[in-house]
């Protein structure tokens, strides 16, 4: 805990020295300041690993410092010389464990080797890797479908182990592999695989170098993606205009200090970032998009050329647009019409814009829409497929994109099992799988009896926390691989193992020597990631070797050498490079350094959608609701990675010591009678009852009226599983109809 005040302001820049204390603190925390130091050297370089944290590319030709204050942070937690052996399990039960917070499960340490759920004494016990092995495949064919059987995939995955698992699954005979995807950036793929022909963005780090404006919404880089900050930097100081939309008032958008450069950090200088912020209400989105849209339009500032030649859709669109009144843009944006003309204009005098956006976009009911008006915002200046310029979704896991490019995605395209069954000699199943709110489902309602999670933490991650915990708990076996304790090891089925598996920075010794894996970041590089220290354990197995076990004991009769797959990966890379298109001569390209990047059609100006040209879709605005209900937000603090928290301290908003927090304007606060420091209860509205979080202090903060802001994973509780994103099923989980009462706990 801080021995700072609960809550204080926070007046300096992002970044600077307190980010290199903080980076400093994590490394003494985990008992590992001269190891550490030296395995980030080694951070996101050519010759080293890819840092286990976001999926910001890396510069080429790189720096020497490739990491930030979050990166640390991930390292130092991998790398930490704590550990959680069998000695650990024998002392603490799982009921124990499970009444301890996040933070202390992540503090205990790296997981040694396999453990097996004892029902009788209630701890989790040793067991030996072809035991655990054969357990789980014992379970899995025994099942009276393989569609009973659920198998979710973390975005850490490398792309060979997502490779062999898509495999494994598939040559099992089901499709059922829901990931981290499906409740991030699913409706980014949705979105812009309808409307442009590819899911993902098709800007590169060369692209910020070049463009004249960027806007960012629903985004907070100094947390989430602190080295894209340096990327704005370069580009404000260059006299690039950066206009950012965000509910909350984010330091890490408003000014920056970068800790690698000697003039600001001796100097005491820092550099602005946003020369343009605007603060939505939440859920506002559409109606920004809308209005900038509109203002090009009636402006008549569109690129015709360019629309005539690779757009369908246009004339519809505009009528639409025009016929938008003002009056209700102005409403549901909870902006000035002064403000979005403002912000069109930057947006009309840039002749080359790229549009970035996060999970403050994706998690919405009308996420799916508003992305579409983005990127019909862009085709309406031809900023597709000219330098400078382009859709930016910025992904959060390292690997999340890359996971999805190998084959995990629960609807496969039919040419991809095509050539998948031709490669390996079977027959894909064609059946759509379970994403992961309908793995939640089937699990709870008995039609799935197996649940195995390549990664991540499951039970803490999904919305609706009481409903996916009993979901959970009715399966007959969970298995997680994983490298730290978790909640999801605590909210077991009847059977649990816990796999441990090597992090990133570890050597990965197989038959034919050290090993490399590969990974696909945000704008679509691939490259090799070689880990350096010794294995936490000698226990440990890779990603692949797990996988690749796992289907040797569960496929006696597959046609597949899984076990001489995994002796070199360089056999794995060469069977991607037969089944997904873009990856031809994969094990020569991704040696180049820096690795190479996957040919967005974008860039070109081809769009492989079903008309063969990019379409504008107009999305009428939601009508809103007539309900005193306010908007809540769930949102990181500067502390945590996802669901792994670091400590208790959210330092660009002044929050020391404490978690369970709600931020809440200065209006809402007079309206409803409450005090900055007063504790509350927090229930959610919705058609199928209330769900309640208890015992949160109010946080007096810059934020629109009718919104607030609070920590996930504690609120995740309040998002209905069937409050999702239209079309693309992401949780809801940043707009969430609440209302406060006061509490019984005390003020802290």
């Amino acid at each position: 805990m801080s021995d700072k005040k609960p809550i204080d302001s926070y007046d300096k820049p992002a970044g600077g020295w307190d980010a290199l204390k903080s980076s400093w603190h994590a490394l003494r925390e985990q008992r590992v300041v001269l190891k550490g130091a030296g395995t980030l050297l080694r951070a996101n370089q050519p010759r080293g690993f890819d840092c286990p944290g976001c999926a910001w590319p890396d510069r080429n030709p790189h720096s020497t410092f490739e990491f930030c204050e979050n990166g640390v942070k991930a390292v130092a937690n991998e790398a930490t010389s704590k550990r959680v052996t069998r000695e650990f399990f024998a002392e603490h039960g799982v009921e124990w464990l499970a009444r301890q917070d996040d933070h202390f499960l992540e503090a205990q340490g790296r997981l040694t080797e396999p453990m097996v759920y004892d029902a009788a004494s209630g701890h989790y016990q040793p067991i030996g890797w072809d035991a655990a092995f054969a357990t789980i495949a014992a379970a899995l064919n025994a099942l009276a479908s393989p569609d009973e059987a659920i198998f979710y995939t973390s975005g850490r995955t490398s792309n060979e182990a997502a490779f062999l698992y898509q495999l494994f699954v598939r040559e099992y005979g089901t499709n059922n592999l829901p990931d981290c995807s499906n409740m991030c950036h699913e409706a980014s793929g949705v979105a812009l695989t309808e409307q442009l022909g590819s899911g993902k963005g098709s800007v590169t780090l060369e692209d910020f170098e070049l463009a004249e404006a960027i806007f960012i919404f629903g985004q907070n880089p100094g947390t989430n993606h602190p080295r894209m900050l340096g990327e704005l930097r370069d580009a404000s100081r260059r006299g690039c205009r950066i206009v950012a939309f965000n509910p909350l008032r984010e330091r890490g958008l408003e000014r920056f200090a970068n800790p690698q450069s000697p003039t600001e950090m001796l100097g005491g200088g820092s550099t602005r970032i946003a020369s343009e912020y605007y603060q939505p209400r939440i859920g506002g989105d559409l109606a920004v998009a809308t209005a900038l849209a509109k203002v090009v339009v009636e402006r008549d500032a569109v690129d015709r050329e360019f629309i005539a030649a690779y757009t369908i859709g246009f004339d519809a669109f505009a009528a639409a647009l025009r016929a938008t009144p003002w009056a209700d843009l102005e409403r549901e944006s909870g902006l000035s019409r002064a403000q979005l003309e403002e912000a069109a204009r930057i947006y009309i005098d840039s002749n080359a814009t790229i549009l970035c956006w996060g999970m403050g976009i994706t998690q919405h009911a009308r996420s799916v829409a508003t992305i579409q008006m983005l990127a019909a915002l862009l085709l309406l200046r031809g900023n597709i497929g000219k330098p400078g310029a382009g859709p930016c979704p910025v992904r959060g896991h390292s690997n999340v994109q890359g996971d999805r490019t190998m084959g995990i995605y629960e609807q496969p395209a039919p040419a991809f099992l095509d050539r998948l069954g031709q490669v390996f000699n079977f027959r894909p199943p064609r059946e759509h799988g379970y994403d992961t709110i309908g793995a939640i489902e089937a699990m709870h309602d008995g039609r799935a009896k197996v649940f195995f999670a390549m990664g991540g933490n499951f039970a803490a991650a999904t919305p609706d926390s009481a409903h996916v915990h009993e979901a959970l708990r009715r399966c007959a076996l969970t298995v997680h691989v994983s490298t730290k304790l978790n909640r999801s090891h605590l909210v077991h089925g009847r059977q649990a193992l816990i796999l441990p598996c090597l992090g990133r920075t570890e050597i990965d010794l197989q038959a034919d020597g050290p090993q490399a894996v590969t990974v696909e970041d945000s704008m679509s590089m691939v490259h090799l990631s070689s880990g350096m220290n010794p294995p936490a354990s000698e226990h440990l197995l890779s990603e692949p070797a797990i996988v690749a076990r796992l289907a040797a004991s569960t496929l006696p009769r597959s046609r597949t050498s899984w076990l001489w797959l995994i002796e070199d990966y360089d056999r794995i890379r060469e069977r991607i490079a037969q089944v997904i298109p873009g990856f031809e001569d994969f094990n020569q390209r991704v040696r180049v350094p820096g690795g190479f990047h996957l040919h967005h059609p974008g860039r070109e100006r081809v769009f492989p959608t079903d008309s063969g040209k990019a379409g504008f879709f107009f999305h009428p605005l939601a009508e809103v609701p007539s309900t005193a209900a306010l908007q809540l937000m769930t949102v990181r603090s500067h502390d945590q990675y996802n669901t792994t928290v670091y400590g208790f301290d959210d330092r660009y908003r002044g929050v020391h010591g404490l978690r369970r927090v709600c931020f809440i304007s200065t209006h809402d606060l007079q309206r409803l009678g409450l005090r900055d420091g007063e504790m509350v209860d927090i229930t959610s509205l919705w058609r199928d009852g209330e769900r309640k979080v208890t015992g949160f202090r109010l946080v007096e903060y810059d934020i629109p009226p009718g919104c607030l802001a609070s920590y996930f994973p504690e609120t995740n509780a309040l998002v209905p599983l069937e409050h999702h994103a239209e079309r693309a099923r992401t949780p809801a989980s940043k707009s969430i109809p609440v209302r406060l009462s006061r509490s019984a706990v005390a003020a802290q």
